[in-house]
């Protein structure tokens, strides 16, 4: 059977079949490689890969930060989470577009998952192009943020909606400064230029604070829309993986006292260019855990 490769109807995303990745040859491999690169978000139905398997499969694309994760909605003897559980304001906190590790010093290259378990509806895994969001902005907008940074933070975008983490709860939760990252990337394998923002983004130096959150929610809001964004209604045994320099993800909204189970793999950056700065005094001035007025 040959490989095909079937583009979304948005500006990313592709389903590719008629390919076995837990027996991936070379010829193969470099199919692969160029879609991701081209694509961005790569769906391959019905793998069912095994947990070396997929962990064989990520690792093609660099090293590991994440061998095996479960992002669920399930407790270890099989219940559901609650609202009082932390897991659970976690996965509400996935809801909003996001980048997987902008918050550590190494942001990850890309993200894999396979679908364990799946809710009756919603669920889905979404995406927004951020090379295309790029490309969508005005000149004089582009000319805006040129050279602009912002601090990325988890415990930030949790407390942002509500939730308080407890220092050793980890997921990310730390008190060191937050990394700095510029709100334009250029891409290391492809030299195009998008935005690095989402919900860990905030305290732009050299702006208010004010002014920094309207400026990236301005930028979320223009980039993520049609045809900007595609998703994937998961069917057990799904494998998706996307890259993480380029576009934004979330998960939507589905009924929680339904099982959820996805199975992560994280690939790390390469520390030449995804190692972020950081600016601790302005982080200081700016924001500290705890700051933010909960209602």
């Amino acid at each position: 059977m040959s490989i095909t490769i079937e583009p979304k109807d948005a500006t990313l995303g592709a389903s590719i079949t008629g390919i076995d990745l837990a027996q991936l040859d070379d010829a193969s491999w470099d199919i692969v490689k160029q879609a991701f690169l081209e694509f961005g978000v790569l769906i391959f139905p019905s793998q069912a890969l095994s947990d070396d398997a997929q962990i064989a499969f990520a690792s093609r694309f660099g090293e590991l930060e994440t061998e095996l994760a479960a992002i669920s909605n399930e407790r270890p003897n099989g219940e559901v989470v609650d609202d009082n559980d932390l897991p659970y304001w976690i996965l509400r906190g996935n809801e909003r577009w996001h980048i997987d590790s902008s918050f550590k010093p190494l942001a990850a290259k890309a993200s894999c998952l396979t679908a364990m378990a799946v809710p009756e509806s919603g669920g889905e895994t979404q995406w927004a192009d951020m090379r295309a969001g790029y490309d969508a902005l005005t000149d004089e907008t582009k000319q805006r943020i040129d050279g602009l940074c912002a601090l990325h933070s988890n415990y930030y975008s949790h407390e942002m909606l509500g939730q308080v983490p407890r220092t050793g709860d980890g997921y990310g939760f730390h008190t060191k400064g937050a990394p700095l990252r510029p709100l334009v990337k250029t891409h290391p394998e492809t030299n195009r230029k998008s935005l690095y923002i989402g919900r860990h983004a905030y305290g732009i130096p050299g702006i208010t604070e004010e002014q920094s959150e309207k400026l990236l929610a301005e930028l979320i809001d223009l980039a993520a829309q049609p045809p900007r964004v595609t998703e994937h209604h998961w069917q057990l045994g799904d494998l998706a993986i996307w890259d993480n320099r380029r576009v934004l993800h979330r998960v939507a909204p589905y009924d929680y006292s339904q099982p959820r189970v996805m199975r992560h793999t994280r690939v790390a950056g390469n520390p030449a260019t995804e190692l972020a700065g950081t600016l601790p005094d302005v982080r200081a001035t700016m924001y500290q855990p705890g700051q933010i007025a909960l209602e």
